[in-house]
């Protein structure tokens, strides 16, 4: 069934789970370190490994952590909150349970306002928060020799435990309904929202890419008009803004397929196959009964006191959605084209490029213009690419001051990002200078009129857009390095025509 065939037929509802890790020094409930990428099973202890006799002590830091999340998506914060034990085996759960918050959360009843841009323009809508917990994550499996990474199909499996124990904060969503078509793209836009303001905080890296923010997409369908929801599926440890999209879309089709065909859909998890687009089958879903949980009798309850919570609040800082529209409104720029700097994740680096002293406009211009090109064209994240907001900030006072032309700041890009240096030592290296003496565009100009003689007589009887042909020989000549703009009023000025 085709997307828009069963948008007609069948309203999806989403449910999300974003699971957060915490930017500390230190781990959860022990003082473990938390550096990415160091060597395996070397920051574990008795704690984070459950060895009997060990106890957890709480990490303060990441209380502070949760409670400033919960702060910026509007959550009220629980007076007292306590953790429990739940129970599923896991070879990467040492203890064999997982210590997390269960029916008393810190933070409840939140809300996350999205603009998204849909075929009638910029929409709003409103993602509610049930609540944002703190838990701990598991250690990290390794399936070895296999073509897939997964455990079918592997020679072995390796556990590495020092992810084991790290602060982790897990935010979920009540039903999000009345998204219809548009459910992906709200989805998509509830990750990146939430990201901005994680980063904002300052309280993760929030890199999917490591794993640091990872999201599990809940999926269901019911028949529009109907009340009863559907049979969910949960797409489990998405980890891209791009991949989130494609997951429920694929979903979204994949449960209607099943619905036509008079079959049933599966509580289920399932994995995103990124080559494929396509999800396969994990475990069968588990209700909160299965996972036995029971208050964590070695912790006592969270209770931080007002005036701490008031302090925290007071040092949340500007909200990224208040940030887009001062900025919006600072650079004068239009809905559509603030839409695609946020779309692309450009904000930021062009800010960077207008605080070195670069006009909005033209900085926005040439990171969505030839910058996205290239990275297109390399199939790269524009991050990945060898240029920075400085460089764009030179080129385009080199620009404004008549040093380069348009034509030349491209190749200064294309050699920035080819590796061979900073704007001044492309110039430098590639010998660009922009022909601005009148005496040498006289002298062009003079040579194309001579080759272009019949081209040149239109000019003259007022035909201003033949004008192009000589405009262009000239550029040819000079090699680009004139400025256009200066080559045409000198040429109609020669052929006496206005400009």
């Amino acid at each position: 069934m085709k997307y828009d065939a069963l948008i007609e037929k069948y309203e999806p509802v989403l449910g999300l789970e974003v699971h957060v890790e915490l930017g500390t020094e230190s781990k959860m409930f022990c003082g473990c370190a938390t550096v990415f990428g160091a060597e395996p099973n070397t920051q574990t202890c008795p704690v984070c490994l459950g060895l009997p006799g060990s106890l957890p002590v709480v990490n303060e830091k990441a209380v502070e952590y949760t409670i400033a999340i919960g702060l910026a998506l509007n959550c009220a914060i629980a007076p007292y909150s306590r953790f429990a034990r739940k129970n599923y085996f896991y070879p990467d759960m040492p203890k064999n349970f997982q210590t997390s918050q269960y029916d008393e959360p810190i933070c409840i009843n939140g809300y996350l306002d999205l603009d998204v841009e849909t075929e009638d323009g910029i929409k709003n809508f409103r993602v509610e928060i049930e609540r944002v917990h703190m838990e701990e994550d598991t250690g990290k499996s390794l399936h070895m020799g296999g073509d897939t990474g997964r455990i079918h199909g592997a020679d072995y499996s390796l556990l590495d435990y020092n992810r084991a124990g790290i602060p982790l904060v897990e935010i979920v969503t009540k039903i999000v309904e009345g998204t219809g078509k548009y459910a992906p793209l709200v989805a998509k836009a509830y990750v990146k929202e939430l990201r901005d303001i994680l980063r904002g905080l300052g309280v993760s890296d929030v890199k999917m890419e490591q794993g640091s923010l990872r999201c599990d997409a809940n999926v269901s369908l019911r028949l529009i008009g109907e009340k009863k929801l559907g049979t969910r599926s949960e797409t489990k440890n998405v980890n891209s803004l791009r991949s989130v999209e494609r997951a429920i879309r694929g979903e979204m089709i994949r449960h209607s397929i099943l619905l036509e065909k008079g079959e049933k859909v599966k509580q289920e998890t399932r994995h995103f196959q990124e080559d494929t687009g396509e999800t396969i089958a994990g475990r069968s879903k588990e209700e909160a009964e299965d996972y036995r949980y029971f208050p964590e009798p070695d912790l006592v309850p969270v209770a931080p006191s007002l005036e701490w919570i008031e302090s925290i609040g007071q040092s949340l800082g500007e909200r990224p959605s208040d940030r887009r529209k001062r900025l919006q409104s600072a650079w004068s720029v239009p809905d559509k084209e603030m839409a695609a700097m946020v779309n692309a994740d450009l904000l930021d680096t062009v800010e960077a490029s207008v605080l070195l002293g670069a006009d909005p406009t033209k900085a926005r211009s040439w990171w969505l213009g030839e910058i996205s090109r290239i990275a297109n064209e390399k199939a790269v994240a524009i991050s990945q690419l060898a240029i920075t907001p400085g460089d764009v900030a030179k080129i385009v006072a080199l620009v404004g001051a008549g040093e380069l032309t348009d034509k030349l700041a491209r190749a200064v890009i294309e050699g920035v990002i080819a590796g061979e240096g900073d704007p001044e030592t492309v110039i430098e290296k590639r010998g660009f200078k922009v022909v601005s003496d009148d005496g040498a565009l006289i002298a062009a100009i003079e040579k194309a009129v001579a080759a272009l003689p019949d081209v040149a007589e239109k000019v003259r009887s007022g035909h201003i857009p033949a004008a192009g042909a000589l405009i262009g020989a000239v550029m040819k000549d000079t090699k680009g390095q004139a400025d256009a703009a200066k080559v045409r009023s000198l040429l109609l000025q020669h052929l006496g025509q206005p400009e």
